[in-house]
């Protein structure tokens, strides 16, 4: 008898979790590390001569460890966006102290230290990423995920009732099946009460409006080149400035040597990527588009480990910057891309016809000579 293989399913917001996660380490890595030092630094269970110190990491595990009993003893989706949150401080609290655990320098100031962080965080958001390309098209997904996002539906239906649009699109994951297990999680969430949608709040409001405005403004000529420009502005005076002390041998007297190279190497990489886009700017513009979006993300997935090795938590505002040419390129691509799109199928209905008439008619001897 063969043994049913047991793999893992996705649930059905894990991207939204995992991003919570993320974001909630985020935040509490910038929130302790400003905090301990308006503070001075003080220490937690001791003072004058005392060696007691109960470092932040324990506080940080012990948030993981509420974070993993809650989502193991409570059901629903409430139950694992707190366990993210909660866990999200908890795994902040702990990397903040990475460098006491890789060096016997005094490690919290462990230059690396700040790096490794900041890989961790940038190595969460792309699994987020991942995450929600997997699972956003439901075509993708075989019979059995298919089940299991309409019985997680189903799931939190029982709780708090379902939307009119929740409702449908459950269903739409499992009806048609003929399976005897979708049949009945079609009765069941035909048999869930009824939740009516929350009204928006206004912040919401607020926020919808200013993120059309942005988006608007971010596929204006105008911002675009402004964007381009201080893209290879920063590409080439980091390129030139790392060069130069590379070549003089001012490189050797860095306390870093190794990411001052990487990050030589990687704005080399950044700007060899922007001036190609510049070229193809005219010709093909979401050819351009694809590079300079690509410089950037070659900056921001590997170079800025080591400008966070270099610069420490200061490297946050460039890193910044870099998120804001990035978002600006990528709606500039997307609605490239999306007229593209649309005026492909105008183009095949015009070419046709055409292309019909310009056949030659074939007229048969018989009908030639009745002419």
């Amino acid at each position: 008898m063969k043994r049913r293989s047991r793999s893992l399913v996705h649930a059905t917001d894990a991207a939204t979790y995992v991003n919570a996660f993320a974001l909630t380490g985020i935040a509490t890595v910038l929130a302790t590390r400003a905090f301990l030092a308006l503070a001075g630094y003080p220490k937690l269970g001791g003072s004058g001569g005392s060696r007691l110190h109960i470092a932040h990491m324990l506080w940080g595990g012990l948030l993981m460890a509420a974070a993993i009993l809650l989502t193991l003893g409570f059901l629903g989706r409430a139950a694992r966006l707190t366990g993210a949150v909660v866990g999200g401080a908890g795994f902040g609290l702990f990397i903040d102290e990475v460098g006491k655990q890789i060096t016997d320098e005094p490690g919290y100031f462990y230059r690396p230290a700040a790096g490794i962080i900041y890989l961790s965080f940038a190595s969460l958001l792309l699994l987020t990423h991942l995450i929600r390309g997997r699972t956003a098209d439901a075509s993708a997904l075989d019979a059995r995920q298919r089940t299991a996002h309409a019985a997680d539906h189903a799931l939190a239906g029982v709780v708090t009732g379902l939307t009119a649009e929740q409702r449908q699109a459950a269903i739409r994951l499992v009806e048609g099946s003929g399976r005897e297990v979708d049949a009945a999680l079609v009765r069941l969430l035909a048999a869930l009460p009824e939740r009516p949608p929350a009204a928006p709040a206004r912040w919401r409001t607020w926020a919808d409006g200013a993120g059309r405005a942005l988006r608007w403004l971010a596929r204006t000529r105008v911002v675009l080149g402004a964007a381009v420009l201080c893209l290879l502005t920063e590409a080439l005076l980091f390129a030139v400035w790392m060069s130069m002390d590379f070549f003089g041998g001012q490189l050797a007297r860095e306390p870093q040597p190794g990411a001052h190279l990487a990050v030589a190497l990687t704005e080399v990489a950044s700007a060899a990527l922007g001036i190609a886009g510049l070229t193809r700017l005219r010709g093909d513009r979401r050819a351009a588009l694809r590079l300079f979006r690509a410089a950037l993300l070659v900056d921001i997935l590997v170079g800025q480990i080591f400008k966070f090795t270099m610069d420490q938590f200061a490297a946050v505002i460039e890193l910044g910057i870099d998120l804001a040419l990035l978002w600006v390129v990528s709606a500039f691509l997307a609605a490239r891309t999306t007229v593209q799109s649309a005026a492909q199928p105008a183009a095949r209905t015009t070419v046709q016809p055409a292309a019909r008439s310009a056949v030659p008619e074939v007229v048969p001897p018989a009908v030639s000579e009745a002419r």
